[in-house]
């Protein structure tokens, strides 16, 4: 959780050494330099957010560039400086090539020791460690102060690409302008737009500005090029892409569904290009064959080289593009690449081959990736991600459904499309200038939030532009305070549910988050506090991770240290800051997206905290054994936690009134996390605990499974979830307005539980005898009928109004009538067919059915299949031959099973036979 600086700082510190104001408002007019990538950073930034001034690293060397070529006798403070940090750290070369065409340098370079050569054009064999050129004399062929730059050594370069422009109205300024063949590869482009002169401070850090982030490119060439003959793009049934976020300023979109989320997209990075399919079958779909014909050539740039293919699938189609496409691994010496997403190997290498101006078609999805990779991040992690990110283009693990999608209007695309960076600007725009969005603009703010939320989790604390969005949203937050969303004030404006997802993010990656805390979070009450506290670890995990509660509470914003035994560090344990491990995605916010933290414990003294607070636990990992160890948190505000055997009557009595306004009951086989007042009343916790522990063993009864669950469950009554009225899971979660009956023994009794023993019952289902969907909300609801006629002592009847005898009749007569049609058994009519046999054979034929599939190892992985598989078990458990029973329900029972239970009796008159 700690703040990362940028390393470029020091850089920056050390070019503008000395200097207090950079006077631009002379004669010289220089171009807006557009800067990616990671490395480029600005050295001065007009009004408008214009950088007339740049540096950048790349390989192992350094570059400075200039908008203007005047600029290097107008400011021989800042070229003094220049020519020492292009030396390199350590370096004793002070030996300097100057290009004949930029003339004499300041007389006072000569007179701070360094030996200038005036040259007719670079060569590397002349020694120099620095190298001084303007942006027009770079020479046909720049390959060798490329190497040059690649292998340590510094390079100076000014001049203006606005005229160049004006006179080649057709060329790609990007690409074509002789500077940027050089300056480009390192991430600074000089672009055809005019820079504005101004007298410009020289700030303490690298400036920035909310009006940087605009576009480098209108990209409308591009795509006229990439959809010649282009209408649509399919993406078929069964093949599930990824969405890309699109945040470099030289990235655009190609192919994106009706609302704006993109499967297709390509950038400018360096001298090179690259174009992302987010499914890798993509590329091997004959339909899309022209639009690959066409993204071949723009990636290969009339070059005519050799296309390098890894993909087996895709060789084909590629092939119809006319160039030579051949199957091969990366080689430097391709035109274009093309490969999958899913592999790490050459990362570095394939940057740098784009960066000198090959062409990348790269094709992959990360949703699966960020499915079975629990916990981390795919911007961070993922592999495709790791080339992608720094070229401005980044996997998510959203997905994008089948379809056809049409094909953008090249005019009007980049208008009409929602874009990350254009849509950031024009969003601080609104806020810090008043400027107004367009109805279309305000629509697409909350996927906005979302998307700087996701950038934000990259953290590319080296990135320029990462620093940008960070200051930008910073100075957004400050501007506009976050709103305090609460049960009594939701909210609904798109503007503030994306103040409210990047709120989060923004605190925990900024320069000085104490700064920011009170703009945030307004009016937040000082709690007592308790101080060293230790908890002791005693756990044996199975096959999930367990949350293990401290009784220990962090007001919002608040830190704490935390000391934790070495067995336990870089083990895979994490702690957790808060209960309420839903994320939102509501019109309508009674909190915000996302209040819990995690963060691995990665060292025996770990800092940490949460904007919104939170109940802290300890995340132990799967397959985990610790005992005889103990955490010491230094400094906590203490809960209401009742523990089953731990905590005495008289400690609880005080414990209740705990400060915390989250309280947990700890029993032998489940947790309740409960609003704190839901407690504040509740004199004798061990009644409550003898409950849920008869309905935990009835629960683990009737799955005929161990009375001690592997894992205890976990509910948290909150006061928004994600889906539902509840949900299972780990924890199932509620609404607040559930808590009480959770914590209320006669309510209990009286009116049953309905509603949090039918999500139990979901987490005891097993793929092997559901056949969903048409059971997903029936079986569950076995262990509600059980639990409340065993343990509570509520007849079925009573239990739930669906259960009325009068109402069970009246479905299985109906689905009888109706045609006995599988599509309409579900939920309560499915429950009717359980109900029956549990009626005829009672809940002991059950409990051995769940048992009799705990000792079978392969399943059919079809819902027929594994109704034959079902009807099979439960015959043979229960000694009879109940075949007719499920064929008068409608189920697909097959000859075979019919024979193999032949030599049972049959049931022949079951309740159904009414019904022929």
């Amino acid at each position: 959780m700690a703040n990362h600086p940028n390393h470029h700082e020091a850089a920056y510190l050390s070019l503008m050494r000395g200097l207090r104001e950079l006077d631009l408002s002379g004669s010289f007019v220089p171009s807006d330099l557009v800067l990616i990538g990671d490395h480029a950073f600005p050295l001065a930034m007009n009004s408008q957010g214009q950088v007339p001034m740049a540096a950048s690293l790349y390989g192992k060397g350094r570059i400075v560039v200039l908008g203007h070529e005047g600029y290097l006798t107008a400011f021989p403070a800042l070229v003094e400086n220049a020519l020492t940090w292009l030396r390199g750290d350590g370096s004793d070369n002070r030996s300097v090539g100057v290009h004949r065409n930029v003339g004499s340098l300041p007389e006072s370079i000569a007179r701070s020791g360094f030996q200038t050569q005036v040259v007719e054009e670079f060569s590397g064999d002349l020694g120099f460690g620095v190298y001084v050129t303007d942006a027009y004399s770079v020479g046909a062929d720049p390959k060798a102060l490329v190497a040059f730059l690649k292998a340590g050594g510094g390079v100076l370069i000014a001049g203006q690409a606005w005229s160049w422009a004006a006179d080649h109205p057709r060329e790609n300024t990007l690409h074509q302008f002789e500077g940027n063949r050089v300056a480009g590869v390192a991430g600074i482009y000089f672009s055809g737009n005019v820079g504005e002169v101004e007298r410009l401070p020289v700030y303490p850090q690298i400036p920035a500005s909310w009006m940087a982030a605009m576009l480098g490119k209108d990209f409308e060439d591009d795509l006229e090029f990439l959809l010649q003959g282009v209408s649509e793009f399919l993406i078929p049934d069964g093949l599930l892409a990824s969405e890309v976020l699109i945040h470099g300023q030289l990235a655009f979109p190609i192919g994106t569904t009706d609302n704006g989320r993109p499967f297709l997209a390509g950038a400018y990075y360096g001298q090179g290009r690259v174009i992302v399919a987010t499914h890798e079958g993509l590329l091997g779909r004959q339909e899309l064959a022209p639009f690959w014909k066409n993204a071949i050539h723009w990636l290969d740039e009339g070059r005519q080289g050799v296309i390098g293919v890894s993909l087996d699938h895709a060789l084909g189609v590629l092939q119809q593009s006319g160039l030579t496409c051949q199957k091969s691994g990366f080689r430097k010496d391709l035109s274009v690449f093309v490969c999958s997403a899913y592999s790490g190997d050459h990362a570095q290498e394939i940057q740098n081959f784009v960066a000198e101006g090959g062409g990348l078609l790269i094709g992959g999805h990360a949703w699966y990736w960020a499915q079975t990779n629990w916990g981390k991040n795919p911007l961070k992690h993922f592999a495709g991600n790791k080339i992608l990110n720094k070229m401005g283009l980044s996997l998510l693990g959203a997905t994008i459904p089948s379809g056809k999608y049409r094909a953008p209007d090249p005019k009007q695309a980049i208008k009409d499309n929602y874009h990350f960076r254009h849509l950031l600007t024009r969003f601080a725009s609104h806020v810090t200038a008043g400027e107004n969005l367009s109805k279309q603009e305000e629509q697409c703010l909350k996927k906005l939030g979302d998307d700087c939320s996701s950038y934000l989790r990259m953290k590319a604390h080296d990135s320029c532009f990462y620093t940008q969005v960070v200051s930008t949203l910073t100075d957004v937050l400050k501007k506009s305070g976050m709103p305090q969303v609460s049960e009594e004030c939701p909210v609904k404006h798109p503007k503030d549910h994306l103040l409210l997802s990047v709120g989060t993010e923004v605190y925990k990656t900024c320069r000085d988050p104490d700064a920011l805390l009170p703009y945030l979070i307004k009016d937040t009450p000082l709690l007592p506090v308790v101080y060293n506290q230790r908890i002791n670890i005693d756990v044996k995990t199975a096959g999930e991770k367990e949350w293990l509660s401290t009784g220990l509470y962090l007001s919002p914003g608040m830190k704490t240290h935390i000391s934790i035994p070495a067995p336990m560090v870089q083990k895979g344990w994490q702690i957790q800051i808060g209960c309420q491990t839903d994320q939102l995605n509501a019109d309508e916010l009674k909190r915000p997206p996302r209040v819990h933290q995690q963060v691995a414990v990665t060292a025996e003294m770990m800092q940490v905290w949460n904007l919104w607070g939170g109940l802290i636990y300890l995340v132990a990992p799967p397959e985990t054994k610790v005992s005889g160890v103990e955490v010491v948190v230094q400094m906590a505000v203490p809960a209401p936690y009742y523990k089953s055997g731990v905590t005495t009557a008289e400690a609880w009595s005080l414990l209740r009134t705990a400060p915390s306004p989250w309280a947990e009951l700890e029993f032998d086989n489940i947790i309740l996390t409960v609003p704190s007042e839901t407690v504040r009343n509740l004199e004798h916790p061990e009644e409550l605990a003898q409950v849920w522990n008869k309905i935990m063993k009835a629960i683990a009864d009737l799955a005929a499974k161990p009375e001690k669950f592997p894992r205890k469950e976990r509910f948290v009554a909150d006061v928004q979830i994600s889906h539902g009225w509840m949900h299972a899971g780990y924890p199932i979660m509620c609404h607040k307005s559930s808590a009480a009956e959770l914590v209320k023994v006669d309510h209990m009794r009286s009116h049953g539980l309905w509603g949090p023993i039918h999500e139990l019952g979901h987490n005891q289902q097993r793929g092997c005898w559901e056949f969903p969907p048409n059971t997903t909300e029936c079986t569950c609801n076995l262990w509600s009928v059980y639990v409340h006629e065993e343990v509570l002592g509520i007849d079925r009847s009573k239990a739930h109004p669906n259960m009325s005898l009068e109402n069970r009749k009246c479905r299985a007569r109906n689905y009888a009538k109706e045609g006995r049609m599988l599509n309409s058994w579900e939920m309560w009519v499915a429950l009717e067919t359980y109900m029956q046999l549990q009626d005829k054979f009672g809940w002991d034929a059950f409990k051995k059915v769940f048992a009799a599939y705990h000792e079978m190892s392969t399943f059919p992985g079809d819902n027929p299949g594994k109704m034959n598989l079902y009807a099979e078990t439960f015959s043979q458990t229960v000694g009879m031959n109940l075949t007719a029973f499920f064929k008068a329900w409608g189920w697909p029972i097959q000859e075979a099973t019919e024979n193999k239970l032949s030599s049972l009796p049959s049931w022949s008159d079951h309740p159904m036979v009414q019904y022929n």
